[in-house]
Order: C-alpha cells, then sequence, then structure tokens
C-alpha cells in the first residue's frame, strides 16, 4: 500500500501513529491475517524527494509503504474469505482512517522479481 497522510496529520504524528500505534495493532492481528511479515517504509524527510520527482516528472512523494506478505495468493484468499480475517481487516481499516487518505493511497498486490542483488 502507498500511503498518504490525511491532511489534518502533521507528518511528524502520522509517522509516530503508523510505527507506535498502527504497527502493534497490526502485530496483532498478523496470525487470524495469516501475515508471514509486515514492513513499514517511512518517506525521509529530505528536500531530495522533490528533486527525483521534478527530473522524473512524478507526482510528490508518497509519505510511506506498507507491506504485508502471505506465502501465496492462494492463502491471501482464503484468509479474506474467512470470518476472523474479515474480522481483523476490518479493525485495521477502522484504525487507518484514523491517520491515513485511503482516498489519496494505493492499494495493490504485487510479486517480487529480482534482478540483481545479494538474493539471487
Amino acid at each position: 500500500m502507498a500511503i498518504r497522510r490525511r491532511d489534518d496529520v502533521s507528518p511528524e504524528e502520522f509517522h509516530r501513529y503508523w510505527r507506535e500505534e498502527h504497527g502493534p495493532l497490526a502485530r496483532g492481528l498478523l496470525e487470524p491475517l495469516n501475515v508471514r511479515r509486515y514492513v513499514q517504509t517511512h518517506t525521509v524527510d529530505t528536500d531530495l524527494n522533490a528533486q527525483l520527482a521534478a527530473a522524473r516528472g512524478t507526482v510528490a512523494a508518497f509519505d510511506g509503504v506498507a507491506e504485508l506478505w502471505w506465502d501465496s495468493l492462494d492463502d491471501l484468499v482464503a484468509v479474506f474469505g474467512s470470518e476472523e480475517g474479515q474480522r481483523a481487516n476490518a479493525a485495521l481499516a477502522e484504525d487507518e482512517a484514523r491517520f491515513i487518505d485511503l482516498e489519496r493511497s494505493s492499494l495493490f498486490l504485487t510479486e517480487e522479481q529480482e534482478i540483481f542483488g545479494s538474493g539471487g
């Protein structure tokens, strides 16, 4: 999920809340959601972001990216088809609405394709 904070939430409060409040909530829901890994990537506060966006003609930086990892697409589908998974997902969505501008954020599924690096 590429995340943008709500306009009424300061950058400092957004990052604090996401890390210190939402993170522990998500951690507690990992089992019912069958999530293998959860990563928060917080955007660095630097003028380089604007320079990079201008150089490529892209939109402004998102405030962060959340990664939730499942072992397979079938595992993801199964968990969201379960009552327990739906309750856990609803709890996360309710909390996300407190600090994330969901209409300006983007939720999507990806599959990692390593081109080079230490893993392959």
